[in-house]
């Protein structure tokens, strides 16, 4: 039997498999807030659940707390929190961002949990540290309706202020990858026609996308979240990562599509909601198994298309882990 390091290299080089790979991950709402309890709960999923990689998964406040951005647990069954302080109010406050030190506060404590989780998992576990892009930083410092608007009507502060971001996003995975990280969970959030037209996307989001990215080639697995609908998966599919994981059963393509316009491994095929939380065991197993049947089994790691809800049902992520069992 392969270790889950082997398999997960053999799925992106296409390799014969003994079995898919697979993987969820999902929020700790309230251990989240320690990064001792946060790497905790996570290790002990990993050892309930014996998934192919481990996503680490903070808050999203993580990379924008000492910017002075406040969230609060809601009870959201996502497992995500809310926001209640945004730092930016008007055009002058993107001038106020300077770069962070990764060494104190926020930044500090989650390099503490990745030690921890490191440490704790077998080393042929591979793990990934969740990074959001700089759009999706400076949409939790703007606020969410009020990102496009800024970008629209004062695009050199926000340019400026997305160099910062992406400075010290570059600063914290240069110390993540001292501490053993095999690979980032790059989180897009604004590659949606809903949010941003084709060429603010272009202009806004992959330059500096990209400028992070080239920074984590020496890591082997890199995977690219593609959040929402209507998506730019054209675009992202260029990019230089190992794993694309989007919304497959939700918005185009599909995965046997996905798989022919990107070179890597697809990451995918299961329903968070109707099947992961509403759904039966014997659901889970149906669809999941479909997925299987739809990608052959080649440049596949069955998943679903984002975190999953903490209102998700143990037997059912059981039969997930299951699944992909020969």
């Amino acid at each position: 039997m392969l270790s889950h390091r082997e398999r997960m290299l053999k799925c992106l080089a296409g390799d014969p498999l003994d079995r898919v790979p697979v993987a969820l991950w999902r929020h700790f709402p309230v251990e989240d807030q320690k990064p001792d309890r946060l790497a905790r709960a996570i290790v002990d999923f990993q050892k309930t659940y014996d998934f192919d990689f481990v996503k680490i998964t903070p808050s999203s406040s993580f990379c924008v707390q000492d910017w002075g951005s406040l969230d609060e647990w809601q009870g959201n069954p996502e497992g995500s929190c809310a926001y209640i302080k945004y730092p930016i109010q008007n055009q002058e406050d993107w001038k106020l961002l300077k770069p962070l030190s990764v060494h104190e506060g926020a930044l500090a404590r989650q390099l503490e949990a990745i030690r921890f989780i490191r440490n704790e998992l077998d080393p042929q576990t591979p793990i990934i540290q969740t990074i959001f892009n700089p759009l999706s930083q400076a949409k939790n410092l703007v606020g969410k309706t009020n990102l496009p608007i800024h970008l629209r009507l004062y695009p050199e502060y926000v340019k400026k202020a997305l160099q910062t971001i992406t400075q010290t996003t570059i600063d914290f995975i240069h110390a993540a990858k001292e501490l053993g990280i095999d690979g980032i969970f790059f989180a897009i959030q604004h590659a949606q026609a809903s949010l941003l037209s084709p060429a603010e996307f272009d202009e806004f989001g992959i330059p500096y996308d990209l400028e992070i990215l080239k920074g984590v080639q020496d890591l082997w697995l890199n995977v690219a979240h593609l959040h929402g609908s209507d998506v730019y998966f054209g675009r992202v599919s260029q990019y230089p990562v190992d794993v694309i994981n989007w919304h497959d059963q939700e918005t185009p393509p599909d995965l046997h599509t996905g798989k022919l316009l990107f070179p890597g491994a697809v990451c995918g095929g299961m329903r968070q909601w109707e099947t992961l939380v509403n759904g039966s065991p014997e659901d889970v197993t149906k669809e999941a198994r479909l997925a299987i049947e739809k990608t052959e089994g080649k440049r596949f790691i069955l998943g679903t298309g984002c975190v999953l809800p903490i209102t998700a049902p143990h037997s059912n992520i059981m039969s997930a882990r299951n699944a992909v069992e020969k």
